[in-house]
């Protein structure tokens, strides 16, 4: 293989970025080996993030207006006016397509420009849409969708195929989620037909270019060895559990590396790690909050009235020999200490205003941010708070986040489907904290509905995770900056592949290229 100074990655179904950013901040020594040359995402709020991202990275510290930007004092606009070299570069980098619904001859072109003739050294990563591979997409569409069978997300792999076989990497990433191990179409299944594909993509596309091309498949779980060989290896050998990782969330997905067959060398599994990494180590020093009041006048003496109010419910009154003791006595303890004004957050908070706390991954989390942004509490309905300090209690006392059943009655939501959770136990963890001992769990683009399934541990704050935390649990940097509205901030956070996982992939794909 021809010797880069940055090996050219493309990036496909980017997302907001999480697999750019892990192989941008991996590094060989002092150096990035790898440089990320074109995004392609749909979502137009999600390229803006990710041209601001390339903006960021393309200088060796913050840019002039970087801090006034944070706060608000300048438009994104206006700080790309100060630097419009780069800023230009930035946006050339990014491109907002629809692959499947863009023509095969403009994507083709774009790759090429990027690559700048550089054609025969270069990785291409990406996943693509996974709502019709995953387990609860499945089943949410079967019965939504009577054509759920005939859905395009099926098939969107085949564009990543053409990629593949007009361009020829050296190297492929593919990621997706773990439902597609299991998922069919029409009888067959679909990771057999997508492996199968992979191994000769121009001859899965009916080309009559590259029909000689072929690929090697390995996965990177810590137990995978070698090839990857149909009805000999088990699928999970391509299942990776970021929480075994490093990552502080059990987010399990499908990554499947190609290498191309005249090239020598495969890519060494991932190693595990001998502890994970849990939600108290990388949010708990994050400046504590209150949730906002919804529905109702919000102010710190509302807030603080409304808890204390809570005090009169009969869970809390009913004595420490009732189911509810451990967690009444943890409440009751909580509410006792709100003498302190929590504010609700701010946009951007300088670190200067911040206790720096030395834990879990502070460096790689900190690093070279000015200052914590993203980090605003949303509002909550008084029901659901007084839901929010149960959960939370329960989560100290017992170590678990509480079913529905373990609720008592006067915290049950009034819906109709209530008393069907509670025989089946179907959605009976509509109501989950994230318990501060451990890893999260899967962070996914929901979180952006509402929060009840990404309840803060600490019951004096009573609130759901901001989305610098969900960030945090995803495991990207204070640095990176989402664009769009809060809403679209989680739901960019929540479609993300983990930075810290996507920069051990990189360092696999690395030593692989070295060696070759």
């Amino acid at each position: 293989m021809k010797n880069f100074k940055h090996t050219p990655i493309v990036d496909i179904f980017a997302g907001p970025g999480g697999l750019s950013e892990g192989f941008g901040a991996f590094l060989s020594g002092s150096s990035a080996p790898f440089r990320t040359v074109l995004s392609i995402e749909k979502d137009p709020i999600a390229c803006q993030t990710l041209q601001l991202r390339k903006f960021y990275r393309s200088f060796d510290s913050a840019p002039d207006g970087w801090l006034d930007f944070l706060r608000g004092d300048i438009t994104r606009a206006e700080l790309y006016e100060r630097h419009p070299e780069v800023a230009s570069v930035s946006r050339a980098q990014t491109w907002q397509a629809e692959l499947g619904v863009e023509t095969t001859s403009n994507v083709s072109r774009r790759v090429r420009a990027a690559l700048n003739d550089e054609s025969n050294g270069w990785v291409l990563v990406g996943g693509p849409p996974c709502q019709a591979y995953s387990l609860a997409g499945r089943s949410r569409m079967r019965t939504t969708r009577p054509d759920f069978e005939s859905d395009e997300r099926h098939f969107l792999y085949r564009e990543y195929l053409q990629i593949v076989a007009r361009h020829r990497p050296a190297v492929f990433v593919m990621e997706n989620v773990r439902g597609i191990l299991s998922s069919t179409h029409g009888g067959t299944a679909i990771f057999d037909r997508i492996t199968r594909d992979l191994r000769r993509p121009a001859v899965a596309l009916g080309l009559d270019e590259n029909r000689g091309l072929q690929y090697r498949l390995y996965g990177l779980a810590p137990t995978a060895r070698g090839e990857y060989v149909d009805g000999r290896d088990p699928e999970e050998h391509f299942l990776l559990k970021a929480e075994q990782h490093g990552v502080p969330q059990a987010r399990h997905r499908v990554i499947i590396v190609g290498v191309r067959s005249d090239l020598d060398g495969a890519p060494d599994p991932l190693d595990a790690t001998t502890s994970q990494v849990s939600v108290n180590d990388v949010i708990g020093d994050l400046p504590a909050l209150r949730s906002r009041l919804s529905r109702e006048r919000d102010s710190w003496d509302s807030w603080k009235k409304a808890l204390q109010g809570f005090r009169q419910s009969g869970w809390m009154q009913a004595g420490k020999d009732s189911p509810f003791g451990a967690a009444a006595a943890i409440a009751t303890r909580a509410l006792r200490g709100l003498t302190d004004e929590l504010f609700v957050g701010a946009m951007f908070v300088d670190h200067r205003r911040t206790t720096i706390e030395k834990r879990s991954l502070s460096d790689w989390y900190r690093g070279d941010a000015l200052g914590l942004s993203h980090h605003e509490s949303r509002g909550h309905m008084l029901s659901d708070l007084h839901r929010y300090l149960f959960a939370s209690c329960f989560a100290a006392a017992t170590g678990r986040s509480p079913a529905l059943k373990d609720f008592p009655k006067e915290l049950h939501p009034k819906h109709a489907n209530v008393q069907r959770a509670l025989s089946s136990g179907m959605f009976a963890d509509r109501f989950r904290v994230q318990c501060s001992d451990r890893p999260s769990s899967t962070v996914t683009s929901h979180i952006s509905k509402d929060g009840h399934y990404f309840i803060h541990p600490d019951p004096g704050q009573c609130r759901s995770l901001t989305v610098r935390e969900a960030a945090r649990l995803q495991s990207f940097p204070d640095s990176y900056w989402f664009c769009g509205n809060r809403t679209q901030q989680y739901h960019q956070v929540g479609n993300a592949v983990p930075p810290l996982l996507a920069r051990q992939i990189a360092a696999r794909i690395y030593d692989l290229i070295r060696r070759t």
